[in-house]
C-alpha cells in the first residue's frame, strides 16, 4: 500500500484527538493570566517592600524562573500544561519550563554530555532566532533615521 501526502493526512485526521477550541483557549487565557497575575502580585510586593520598579522587575522574573524550575522538577508543571496549553508557554515560566525539562531528561547522561550539552534543545532556536532577529531589527531602527 503505497501511502500519498492526501492518505497520510487523513489518517492523521482520524487518529488525532478531537479538541474543542473554546475549552482550549478559555483554559490558557485563565491560566496564562494567572501566571501572569501572580507574577503582577510579586512584582507590587516587591515595590511595597522598598525595591524601585526595576530592580523590582527583576526579581520578579527571577523569582518566577525559579518557581518553575521547581515546578518543573516535581512534574508539577507538565500536569498544569496539559490543561493549560499555550497558557504555560508564553509566560518567562514557559521558557524555564523547556530549558528545566531538557536538562532532568539528560541528567543520566552525567553533568557534561547530558546536561550540559541538552540543556537548550528546545529553548536553543528560540534564543538563537530571537536574537538574531532582535540583532536586524536593531540595526535596521539604528540606520534608519527617525
Amino acid at each position: 500500500m503505497k501511502i500519498t501526502p492526501e492518505l497520510y493526512s487523513d489518517m492523521t485526521r482520524q487518529a488525532s484527538p478531537k479538541s474543542n477550541c473554546k475549552v482550549n483557549v478559555t483554559a490558557a487565557f485563565l491560566i496564562g493570566g494567572t501566571i501572569c497575575a501572580i507574577g503582577q502580585v510579586i512584582l507590587s510586593l516587591l515595590e511595597a517592600g522598598g525595591l524601585d520598579r526595576t530592580e523590582a522587575g527583576t526579581w520578579t522574573s527571577i523569582i518566577l524562573v525559579g518557581l518553575s524550575a521547581v515546578s518543573t522538577g516535581f512534574g508539577w508543571y507538565q500536569r498544569l500544561a496539559k490543561r493549560a496549553g499555550a497558557g504555560t508557554l508564553v509566560p518567562i515560566t514557559g521558557f524555564s519550563n523547556a530549558i528545566s525539562s531538557c536538562a532532568i531528561e539528560a541528567r543520566s547522561e552525567g553533568p557534561i554530555l547530558g546536561t550540559g550539552t541538552k540543556i537548550f534543545t528546545i529553548a536553543g532556536p528560540v534564543l538563537l532566532y530571537g536574537c538574531t532577529a532582535a540583532s536586524i531589527y536593531g540595526a535596521i531602527y539604528y540606520f534608519i533615521p527617525h
